[in-house]
């Protein structure tokens, strides 16, 4: 039982949402401490304020005295209604209750800072000054390019592999932003909730729904003409992905693990590289096998760098209702990590058998996953904010940068005749590719 000392009576009322709105009137209440402990069933105060209609409040106060001599409150409500239950105390989620007002300043620095202003949110909506999305989405179709590179036949040339990842690098620019934007028009209710949100053009009213639709139809059409210039077959294997672009939002809503339907859409470049190359999945039982492995690893390797960019909004996404697996697995986070992180390597390396890889592949593409993942998961403080996103910006260089030159020394190797095969190697592979 919480005894109140008689000066401090009103303020507890005022932190009542029952009373709230008679003490939020500016106004002075007529009975003081003293007559709100009087020993009566019943006691009245009225509040008043220049230009405002009285307001009374009602307090049904039973008043004993305990041993020590001082008056406690046993039983208060307010009338008409009824003193409120516990649950109805507890605080409720909103932008105002939970986040200041915040101050949008442009940016001064960088290539955004050089663009009319105009044309700023829009560079804003699709992250241009944060293009680590973008690279994110780009290296599994290096890695799909490079690895498939030796089974086109004849063999890709340098050219070749550098002009499909030059196309393949402005496909993730242009769809990584018409990512964003339908990212945002889905969330334009929750960003003003999440601290590191709430200054996005569409939550900030810098940029209408309206207009940031429009905007998003124009970036598919390009992203569409950007895949008409790769062999007709990309376009049936590319098209399925549009599915998926707009589904992650979506599985924030009804779902824990949204990172997994964001690890099936920016992993689609996994498979991209194939008939980019004029190399049939379908057709090819090698191909198909490592670019299933090559996706899965992908897959993986995005859950597991999401997990940690989730960790800066676990508070926000908490008390907004969004779902994230790092919510759900907040207490042992580490510890799925270096699953998915096991998982990303072990899909690795059997992409790397199928295509009957050397040891290039295995220590430069596997070797630096397991050195460079191994390294985040120790060194990553999910508590920090700044260290997270650290890892998130710099991890798609380290990671993606070691699987790269690992996979593009393969590929030189082979391109080369670096590795002496015999013929029982040759055959064999033969064999599997007529399966």
């Amino acid at each position: 039982m919480r005894i109140l000392p008689s000066r401090q009576f009103p303020l507890y009322l005022s932190s009542l949402p029952e009373f709230a709105p008679v003490f939020k009137t500016k106004s002075r209440l007529r009975c003081g401490p003293y007559h709100a402990f009087q020993p009566h069933k019943l006691q009245s105060c009225s509040s008043h304020s220049t230009g405002q209609t009285n307001q009374k409040v009602t307090i049904d106060l039973q008043v004993t005295k305990g041993k020590s001599g001082l008056l406690t409150t046993r039983h208060m409500s307010s009338s008409p209604r009824p003193f409120p239950s516990p649950s109805s105390l507890s605080p409720k989620p909103s932008p105002s209750s939970q986040l200041p007002n915040a101050v949008y300043t442009p940016p001064t620095t960088g290539f955004i800072a050089l663009l009319p202003k105009s044309w700023m949110p829009y560079a804003e909506l699709i992250r241009l000054d944060k293009p680590a999305g973008t690279y994110y989405l780009f290296f599994p179709c290096v890695f799909s390019t490079l690895l498939a590179a030796p089974l086109a036949s004849p063999m890709a040339t340098p050219l070749e592999v550098a002009s499909v990842c030059g196309m393949f690098f402005l496909g993730a620019l242009v769809m990584r932003g018409a990512g964003c934007a339908i990212n945002d028009l889905w969330d334009r209710d929750l960003d003003p909730l999440v601290e590191r949100t709430r200054l996005r053009p569409i939550a900030r009213k810098a940029i209408s729904p309206q207009n940031a639709l429009v905007f998003t139809g124009t970036q598919l059409l390009v992203g569409l003409g950007v895949l008409l210039q790769f062999p007709t077959q990309c376009l049936w294997y590319g098209i399925p992905s549009l599915l998926l672009v707009g589904t992650y939002p979506l599985a924030k809503r009804v779902t824990n693990y949204p990172q997994f339907v964001l690890g099936l859409t920016f992993s689609w470049g996994a498979m991209m590289g194939f008939p980019a190359l004029n190399v049939d999945v379908l057709a090819d039982t090698i191909a198909l096998l490592a670019a299933s492995a090559l996706y899965s690893s992908c897959v993986s390797w995005t859950i597991l760098y999401d997990m940690i960019y989730a960790h800066m909004d676990v508070k926000d996404d908490a008390a907004a209702g969004i779902k994230s697996i790092a919510l759900k697995h907040k207490h042992n986070t580490k510890a799925i990590l270096s699953a998915l992180a096991a998982a990303q390597v072990g899909f690795l390396a059997v992409a790397g058998v199928a295509v009957n890889a050397g040891p290039i592949f295995f220590i430069g593409s596997c070797g630096s996953a397991v050195a460079s993942l191994a390294t985040m998961i120790w060194k990553v403080k999910l508590s920090d904010d700044g260290i997270c996103w650290w890892w998130f910006k710099n991890g798609c260089w380290i990671t993606g940068g070691g699987i790269t030159l690992g996979l593009l020394g393969e590929y030189l190797a082979q391109l080369f005749g670096l590795y002496e095969t015999d013929d029982s190697e040759v055959e064999g592979s033969r064999s599997m590719k007529d399966l």
